[in-house]
């Protein structure tokens, strides 16, 4: 029997093939999973729906494993409780849902942390982390026994990793949100945790340059490597699964352990390499 057979879930998250939220999404669909997906809502403007054709381009593998594939805008209230409401009808009770949504206004992360603008700092703070409490709320009533909520954070939210700006700032508050939902679904038997991963080359990845942090990671995480979208996907699939049922509140590192560093590692070496 696959891991997820019978189970039905969401996937809120995914921008196209290279999301970290389909690694997660297709290791689900490996193992017999059935989900519902969401996708950024198109401009009126554009015909092609380029949002809805990346996502659907992913899910279009799996038609039978695919319950529907909807916009969803996690600012607006209404929309939030009106797609959770479909969900329900269209995928009865809920096992799993994975939050994969961030954003922040590109003026705000190009520079630095002290010149945020106030409301680049409430935009961020909304879509990044709000959208967690809001879209786990909605979902409750929906949820089956022992399901699983599970959102993506990253080390900026713990460590200054400089470039990431207030984006690190929403990565610390969803972690905390993380605990704290937690603590709230807890006596329900639901659970609610966070995947930690180490750089990989994303939509929003590639743009905040992340090659040069894969290249240091090499050097400084004990593997001498990042991690791939697949060992993060499986990480993610366990997390949301039943194999992980004693596992509540908690933020996994899968960063080939970078995060254990307390100095530069074997880059040090590098430095003290004779010219």
């Amino acid at each position: 029997m696959k891991l997820f057979e019978g189970k039905k879930g969401l996937i809120l998250g995914v921008a196209n093939d290279r999301s970290i939220a389909w690694a997660v999404a297709k290791e689900i669909l490996d193992q017999g999973g059935t989900c519902g997906f969401s996708h950024l809502p198109d401009k009126p403007e554009d015909e092609k729906r380029k949002n809805r054709m990346r996502v659907s381009k992913c899910v279009d593998s799996y038609p039978n494993q695919t319950a529907f594939l909807e916009p969803l805008d996690v600012q607006d209230d209404v929309q939030v409780t009106e797609f959770m409401k479909m969900a329900g009808e269209k995928l009865g009770k809920i096992d799993f849902l994975l939050h994969s949504i961030a954003f922040a206004d590109r003026d705000d992360l190009s520079r630095d942390t002290v010149e945020t603008s106030r409301a680049g700092f409430k935009l961020a703070m909304d879509v990044s982390v709000y959208s967690l409490i809001s879209v786990t709320n909605a979902a409750r009533p929906f949820f089956n026994s022992n399901a699983s909520v599970l959102t993506m954070t990253y080390f900026g939210g713990e460590k200054c990793v400089p470039g990431y700006n207030v984006m690190g700032i929403c990565k610390a508050a969803l972690d905390a949100t993380v605990r704290y939902l937690a603590n709230d679904l807890g006596p329900q038997s639901y659970r609610v945790n966070a995947v930690s991963a180490g750089p990989l080359k994303t939509l929003a990845g590639v743009a905040a340059g992340v090659g040069e942090m894969q290249d240091y990671y090499g050097y400084v995480a004990p593997l001498g490597r990042c991690v791939t979208h697949e060992e993060v996907g499986r990480s993610g699939a366990y997390l949301l699964s039943g194999y992980s049922g004693g596992i509540t509140g908690e933020i996994l590192h899968v960063d080939a352990g970078y995060n254990i560093m307390g100095s530069p590692g074997r880059l040090l070496y590098e430095f003290k390499k004779p010219s």
